[in-house]
């Protein structure tokens, strides 16, 4: 029987989600202008963005499957050796990127930060199922999405502060760059340890301990427990890889143009045409992402509520409509104050995309696998994501003119779809009930 933990206990093992998400926001809001300055264009940025969704497709469900058969008193447990190593790399990776000299070096770089990346988290997402019984889960999950919100808003934010106390350029990039990715290493390796050292993780029993030693383990088990875990996935995985595959296209679609969005319908430019004005475009946008992180640190508690109450089918749903209407509405605003009431639907949204769905996962896995199938769930975020980094190019281009605010439209269109085929997906529990 797991013990309860207290609400700041609770706090503790997920202080290291926000060095995680803290790196993150740096790649979704400050590695594609870095590209630009760097001299992409639009259409180049999908594929220049590939590295996170092969990354998290190859190594997520590895890692899972590794996690799962691993137990070193030594090292700190079976999920902890795994995100403090990923943490470590992620912090080599940040340190190194603002030295890009080039775009196929900063891209090279983003997939050494992926890889870091991908190591952490999807360990952390079972670190939560192993440690927390079914009554805690929900605030296990949501603290997960508060310190997302947290470390993905100082992320956004440092993008409008540090380009007013850092001034100029260094190389080929701003000095700012320098900044915030030099404040994301430490706290990517900082924020780890901390939980690392706060939380033990619970040992195996005896009967499991010997289950793992008696498995034969060459290079090819994580590759066969990922086969075997995809033929018995439980039936409301399907249902959710079907919700994710329109909602994490149209994130990607979001986090790749909201700068040259906002550049165009404030401030009326493009990168090619005012690198300047480019610049202060870039940093508003850091603002306002940093504000729809704002809000989903601050709703996230109380979804767990509504969860509760309503169930967590419903809670997403009506999240993911008001995401859809705050990009709907995005593209077409002149006044760069009313980006932030337009965003904050996306904002309740992202706190409902990084806990509550996997409130209606947890309770259908047996716990012995509880790492394998986090790793099949991102999975399915990220080959969304890979299919839009090979497709949205060619779509941009060809059918909305190269224009960056017709993406964040057509990312609203898609978390509409996305939230329709929410309302289909149900549960063991939820099928008693209903």
């Amino acid at each position: 029987m797991k013990l309860k933990l207290s609400f700041w206990q609770i706090i503790n093992m997920n202080v290291g989600f926000f060095g995680i998400q803290y790196s993150f926001g740096l790649q979704q809001s400050a590695v594609n202008p870095i590209y630009d300055f760097l001299g992409a264009s639009p259409d180049q940025l999908p594929l220049l963005n590939l590295a996170g969704p092969l990354t998290g497709l190859l190594i997520q469900p590895i890692i899972g499957a590794m996690s799962d058969k691993t137990w070193s008193p030594r090292l700190g447990g079976r999920r902890k050796p795994y995100f403090f190593i990923g943490a470590l790399v992620c912090s080599i990776a940040l340190f190194l990127f603002p030295f890009s000299s080039s775009l196929w070096m900063a891209a090279g770089l983003l997939w050494l930060l992926d890889v870091g990346n991908n190591t952490a988290m999807e360990p952390y997402r079972a670190f939560i199922a192993d440690k927390l019984d079914a009554a805690q889960q929900p605030v296990g999950f949501q603290a997960q999405s508060f310190f997302t919100g947290f470390g993905q808003t100082l992320a956004n934010v440092s993008l409008f502060i540090f380009p007013m106390i850092f001034i100029g350029t260094t190389g080929k990039l701003p000095t700012w760059v320098f900044a915030s990715f030099f404040l994301g290493a430490v706290c990517s390796i900082g924020s780890v340890w901390w939980s690392s050292h706060t939380t033990k993780e619970i040992p195996p029993t005896p009967e499991e301990l010997e289950a793992m030693k008696s498995e034969p383990s060459t290079i090819f088990t994580p590759f066969i427990d990922i086969a075997k875990a995809i033929q018995h996935m439980p039936k409301v995985m399907w249902q959710l890889a079907l919700v994710y595959l329109f909602q994490w296209y149209a994130l990607f679609c979001y986090w790749q143009n909201s700068s040259k969005s906002i550049a165009l319908s404030v401030w009326h430019t493009t990168p090619q045409k005012d690198m300047n004005l480019y610049s202060e475009a870039v940093s508003w946008t850091g603002l306002v992402n940093g504000w729809y992180n704002i809000v989903t640190f601050l709703v996230a508690f109380s979804l767990v509520y509504f969860a509760r109450k309503y169930s967590a089918r419903y809670v997403h749903f009506t999240c993911l409509i008001l995401a859809a209407i705050g990009f709907l509405l995005f593209p077409h605003i002149e006044n760069k104050y009313l980006l932030f009431p337009a965003i904050t639907g996306f904002g309740i949204g992202w706190a409902s995309m990084m806990g509550i769905p996997y409130l209606m996962v947890v309770s259908q896995i047996p716990k012995e696998r509880y790492g394998v199938y986090m790793g099949i769930i991102n999975m399915m975020i990220v080959i969304p994501m890979f299919i839009q980094t090979i497709t949205f190019g060619y779509i941009l281009k060809h059918f909305l003119n190269n224009d960056p605010r017709s993406a964040i439209t057509f990312a609203g269109v898609l978390l509409v779809i996305s939230a329709v085929f929410t309302l289909f997906i149900t549960t063991k529990k939820e099928t008693v009930s209903e």
